[in-house]
């Protein structure tokens, strides 16, 4: 079973694509560097309480959503948020 904080790695790739984002844009929105969130991602650096609270205001996403998976988190990813596909390839709709 995967751990926590790995769930949320997973969870926070599977938003990052289903907004068409990158980590430099999820970086801006959260207020860190690309650099950390490299790192969070990869696991070298931990995921905090407070970054999940900018997580879940980034994405619009309730934290108990949030942390039920990456499934259940884009489930919940408001259509705003969502990247079109667009003759086969992903383009941003909107960046709140």
């Amino acid at each position: 079973m995967a751990s926590s904080e790995q769930m949320l790695r997973v969870t926070v790739a599977a938003l990052m694509r289903a907004t068409g984002e990158n980590q430099t844009l999820l970086a801006k929105g959260l207020r860190i560097t690309q650099g950390a969130v490299s790192r969070k991602q990869r696991g070298g650096a931990a995921w905090s309480l407070a970054d999940i609270d900018r997580l879940s205001a980034h994405y619009g996403i309730p934290v108990p959503d949030l942390l039920c998976g990456p499934s259940h988190a884009v489930d919940r990813l408001p259509h705003a948020r969502r990247a079109a596909m667009i003759g086969g390839t992903q383009s941003i709709l909107s960046i709140a």
